[in-house]
């Protein structure tokens, strides 16, 4: 049973949308209301109506929603379209042809600018030495590669010539990789000879070339490798081959190939429970559709912006809001190679002021460890360029959410703090910046067409201000998953079964202010029961770094023999507070979780460290911690763990 709790720390304060931002915005309250209206009269001319308008057909379909196998929704399936046509190629008539598409800096301060002309070009390129390599519609490409431009390249030539890709994040390890390419059956892995991380070469071609050992089973029947940072590598005679070699003499002619709409575009996997990762896959058409939407309601984005996501395209994130949303929209991307801090901590500050980016999406842990390094950093900038932010990744303590409204946003930017999944393929609940005061740590409102309802442990409607329970999705919507690669069981078990497949499950605890304002809470597995009260994990860690001296905190359940549960603190200190007592801080903390919930919340055991357990996407992987804290060894599924040293040191902490 999910939590149902009267929350002290509720955030009660308000800010309002800039006035002059309103009636500049590409959704405004007026339009917000009138879509909104028309999804609940009549959905499927809503959706068909934005299909219509948002998207280039090559055959228009006339079938908006098949229902008859749910959970197995089908979009648009009637009709057919190219998604790299419609992010690039439709871009290249007028001036936008001349725009930047793509300006890209390296780690060593290098920098490149691709217009759409020139991005359509090297797609096209590459798309044609795909095909000459023998990939076919429907064939498995896997890309393992750095942030570099041609990752980016490498995604929209799939998508030409109907290939589906599957992009494995390039901190992954070679088991990780490995996995992957046995579970899509993937022909063809690109890759580079390696890739800069604060300064250092992650070798990539190695981690592939020991995920294709002899002895592991796997279809790869090319590796196509980019040089990147001039390491020595192996190649493999009659299987590997150089990147610039396989576009040598290829024509800049690939006309896109018309695809149905629910053709898959790409395979991306996320953790499960279980020690096997869900190849979650979309489609065509449906995904596209959604992920340009959002990027123009949510981000508001201009022809005049540069939009920077700082997600990288392993990562749902950068597929939706580097790649296909902001492309689709005609907008110019920022791509950044390297670690955010080096070689300094004011590497992005220093970034956004000599590019003049103007919006500006990360995660709540990237905010949280330039809180800890100091308001100094930021303020050596001139970050007036900004004018929109954006929150993803997991829920924005409020005071993260204030420290980055003021710091970086100068307290006039509109903080865009999205919910969404890799499952969704877009955002889902936001604040839109022309609509929806912000209240900080709050998701605000469901999108239009999207019909968000927290329940109950009987798929009941739970309608109690400030009640907790089940977040759950109650209609289809175009973005939304297909299924998961090979596994349609697993899709139902793990998205739809528990409540007859009535919802979209999306394993969040949730609860709705007198406002309507959504506030996730964190998993559902997520949840404390101390003493027969339930408390989420969010309302524990927001009043931990609520505390001055608090940078992050993460918070578990362990066993306690008269309690049930007690609850484990995990916490990252400011650099300025390392070298204050452990001890009389632990009691500090202790006392204001006290003050901020109740003395049922406060930690039994606190344990500081200098690093949480983490995706790199930036989420806490607090199954991990649970078993860590328990003093259990660790069987879940790691692949996704940026550093799995971290590890190692928590599990030598003691209380």
């Amino acid at each position: 049973m999910p939590p149902s709790i009267d929350s002290t720390l509720a955030e009660t304060r308000s800010f309002a949308v800039p006035a002059d931002f309103a009636r500049q915005a590409n959704m405004n309250a007026e339009t917000f209301a009138r879509l909104n209206r028309q999804a609940s009269e009549d959905p499927h001319r809503f959706w068909g109506d934005l299909a219509r308008e948002y998207l280039d057909w090559d055959i228009p379909f006339q079938q908006v929603l098949e229902t008859d196998r749910a959970p197995f929704y089908r979009w648009f399936s009637d009709g057919q379209l190219n998604v790299a046509h419609n992010c690039v190629d439709r871009h290249l008539q007028g001036a936008t042809r001349h725009k930047a598409a793509l300006i890209w800096e390296g780690e060593d301060g290098s920098v490149q600018t691709l217009t759409y002309a020139q991005l359509h070009r090297k797609m096209c390129l590459f798309a044609n030495a795909l095909k000459h390599q023998g990939v076919q519609k429907g064939d498995r490409v896997a890309i393992y590669m750095p942030m570099v431009p041609e990752a980016v390249i490498a995604m929209l030539a799939c998508a030409r010539i109907g290939a589906i890709h599957t992009v494995v994040f390039g901190g992954f390890s070679a088991e990780a990789l490995k996995d992957r390419l046995e579970d899509t059956d993937a022909k063809i892995l690109i890759t580079a000879d390696g890739a800069w991380r604060a300064g250092k070469v992650v070798p990539l071609k190695r981690h592939a070339d020991q995920a294709l050992l002899r002895e592991h089973e796997h279809s790869v029947r090319r590796v196509i490798v980019l040089r990147r940072t001039g390491a020595d590598i192996d190649m493999q005679e009659g299987r590997d081959v150089w990147w610039e070699d396989v576009i040598a003499g290829m024509s800049a002619d690939c006309p896109a190939l018309p695809m149905q709409a629910e053709d898959p575009l790409f395979i991306l996997y996320t953790s499960g429970s279980t020690g096997k990762p869900k190849g979650v896959f979309h489609s065509s058409a449906g995904y596209l559709l959604w992920t340009m939407l959002t990027t123009r309601w949510v981000f508001d984005v201009k022809p005049e912006d540069v939009y920077w996501c700082t997600a990288d395209i392993g990562w749902i994130t950068g597929h939706s809001y580097v790649v296909y949303g902001p492309l689709a929209n005609g907008a110019t991307i920022f791509l950044y190679e390297g670690a955010p801090m080096y070689p300094q901590p004011d590497r992005f500050w220093e970034m956004i002021a000599r590019h003049g980016i103007s919006i500006l999406y990360t995660a709540p842990t990237a905010v949280r460890a330039f809180m800890k390094m100091g308001d100094e950093w930021p303020q050596r900038h001139d970050l007036s360029s900004l004018r929109l932010l954006g929150s993803v990744g997991e829920p924005m303590n409020p005071e993260a959410w204030m420290w980055y409204h003021e710091q970086i946003g100068g307290g006039r930017c509109p903080i865009a703090d999205t919910w969404w999944q890799t499952e969704t393929g877009g955002h889902m609940i936001a604040p839109l910046p022309g609509v929806a005061a912000n209240k900080p740590g709050s998701c605000t409102l469901p999108l239009p067409g999207i019909g968000a309802r927290i329940v109950n442990d009987q798929g009941d409607p739970i309608t109690a201000p400030d009640a907790g329970g089940y977040l759950v999705i109650d209609r289809p919507w175009p973005g939304m998953l297909r299924g998961i690669w090979g596994n349609p069981e697993r899709y139902v078990e793990s998205y739809w079964a528990k409540f007859g497949n009535r919802y979209y499950i999306a394993g969040d605890s949730a609860r709705r202010d007198a406002d309507g304002y959504f506030w996730v809470m964190g998993r559902i597995d997520d949840v404390l029961n101390v003493s027969g009260h339930r408390l989420g994990t969010a309302e524990v860690e927001s009043a931990l770094v609520a505390h001055p001296a608090v940078a992050e905190a993460a918070v578990v359940g362990i066993p306690h023999e008269i309690k049930g549960e007690a609850i484990c603190a995990f916490v990252i200190l400011k650099h300025q507070y390392q070298g204050v007592d452990r001890d009389e801080l632990g009691a500090a903390l202790r006392a204001q979780v006290t003050e901020l919930i109740g003395a049922i919340a406060r930690p039994d055991d606190i344990r500081f460290t200098d690093a949480l357990p983490k995706t790199r996407s930036g989420k806490i992987m607090r199954r991990l911690l649970r078993s860590l804290a328990r003093g259990e060894e660790i069987t879940q599924d790691t692949s996704t763990l940026e550093d799995e040293g971290t590890l190692q040191h928590l599990a030598t902490l003691k209380k």
